[in-house]
Formats: C-alpha cells, structure tokens, sequence
C-alpha cells in the first residue's frame, strides 16, 4: 500500500506518465553500488533496506540493480539515472548515496539529486595500546596505518605533509578487512569513512575513534542523497516524501543502527 503522505502528494496533483509508466511495472528499480559495505554489500546494507523500505511505501516490488562503481560519478549518473549502460543495465527509477554537491549538480542537468539522508566524513580508529593519546597526525609517525585502495582516506594518508608518513601506510582492498587486521593486531590505526569504521568496530572502547584535520580535506564531511532523472520528477517528489516519513517515524535511523552505525543526517 501507497504511504498516507504519498497518497497526498497523488491526491493534489494529476498522475503524470513518469509515476504512472513506473506503477504500471509493478516494480522500483534502484541503483545501488556493488562491494559497498555497509551501504550494499553482496545484497545486503543500509541503502539495500532504504530500497526496500522505499518499494513498500510506494506500494510496489524492489527490483534492485547494483552495478560496479565507473571512472567517475558522472559516468555512474549517465549509466544508471539517465541513460543506461552500453553493455544493456540500466537505467534504474532511482539511485541511492548521490553526493549532494553543487558542481555535480551543475555538470549533470539530466539528472535531479535530493533527499540527503546521510553525512559521511573521514574518521581514524586507533588501537588504544599502540596509540594511547592522540594530538592529531603527527601522533602516527613511525605507526602502520591501514588504508582502503583508491580512497579519500588513502589520499589524504598518503599525501599528508608531502608524503611524510608514507612508508607508514599499509595499503588493503576494502577498509573492512584493514580494521579487522587492526582488531587483530596487526595495524596501529585505520583511517576510513566513519560508516565502515562504526559497523565493523560497533564502538570498541578499544579501538577510540577521533576525528583528524588534514590540510587536502576541503569539508567536514559529505551528504549522500537520491537522484532520478528529470524526466521522473513526479517520482522524486514521491521518493522524496517517502524518506521524509521515514526520518520522521525513526524508520530510517532504526535500519543505520541495524548495522552499528550512527544516523548523521544534514
């Protein structure tokens, strides 16, 4: 069954073919990045169940579609929102943690991205033992560090003070397994998104987690959102009620404790 703000938002506007041609498929089809742990993983996460949890109050099925992160974000908004993938995937009805960002915004004008529902920000979790007091990055000289490949928190390590913690760095295919090997032992501290660090730690008093200040980091942190196309804008008003229902119930802060992490909303 349709959501009672949903079915407002029907009542006060005529149906428009976007919203009819997605109700008549019985089905929403949601974006979701592939091997995206906590978020989508494996067919599992925050954003799988956010999918779920928006499907039902539209009153139709989830058909998910996730997909490999491409060369950029512009490249992953062409493929899944507007266009569709060369290879025969996509488009999807709507795609889930879009950056709120106004020069993407700008250089994507087929595309609408609202509804924040979430603020990542960059975190380092320590082991208490190897590190016991924290006085910001020059703490961890001569400490290894672990650090997700082709990330923003391998970036900002790797680049600190003209790469003067370097050799320090210990380099490792997702921030899950680098926090583990830092629960085992085998790191003294693993600078990741405060997502993957709250759903693998689940708030060890072991492991303290500080924020860092780092002279690349150009903000706080980043809101994540939904986008559709601009062709679907009666869909994003529906979506976007939706998740204003969810925030409102705790619906939505109930499935990111779920998975050990805290809501962090704009």
């Amino acid at each position: 069954m349709i959501s009672l703000a949903c079915l407002a938002l029907c009542a006060t506007a005529p149906a428009r073919a976007d919203w009819q041609k997605v109700q008549q498929s019985g089905s929403l089809k949601v974006a979701v990045y592939n091997e995206f742990a906590p978020f989508s993983d494996k067919g599992a996460g925050i954003d799988i169940d956010i999918a779920e949890a928006l499907a039902k109050k539209l009153g139709l099925k989830l058909s998910l579609l996730p997909f490999p992160a491409g060369e950029n974000l512009n490249d992953d908004l062409r493929n899944m929102v507007w266009k569709g993938h060369y290879l025969g995937y996509g488009p999807a009805d709507v795609m889930l943690h879009v950056p709120i960002d106004k020069k993407l915004m700008a250089d994507n004008d087929k595309v609408e991205i609202f509804a924040p529902y979430y603020v990542e920000t960059v975190r380092l979790a320590r082991s208490a033992h190897a590190v016991p007091q924290f006085d910001g990055v020059a703490s961890l000289a001569g400490k290894r560090i672990g650090v997700e490949k082709v990330s923003i928190a391998a970036m900002l390590m790797l680049g600190e003070d003209n790469g003067k913690y370097r050799d320090d760095v210990r380099i490792f295919d997702t921030a899950a397994e680098a926090l583990q090997q830092l629960q085992a032992g085998q790191l003294d501290a693993v600078l990741a998104n405060r997502s993957e660090i709250e759903s693998v730690l689940k708030s060890d008093p072991a492991f303290p987690v500080n924020e860092v200040a780092f002279a690349r980091l150009p903000r706080a942190g980043w809101a994540v959102g939904l986008a559709v196309s601009r062709q679907q804008l009666d869909v994003a008003k529906l979506l976007q009620a939706a998740m204003n229902e969810m925030a409102a119930s705790g619906e939505l802060k109930a499935i990111f404790e779920k998975y050990g992490v805290k809501e962090a909303r704009p």
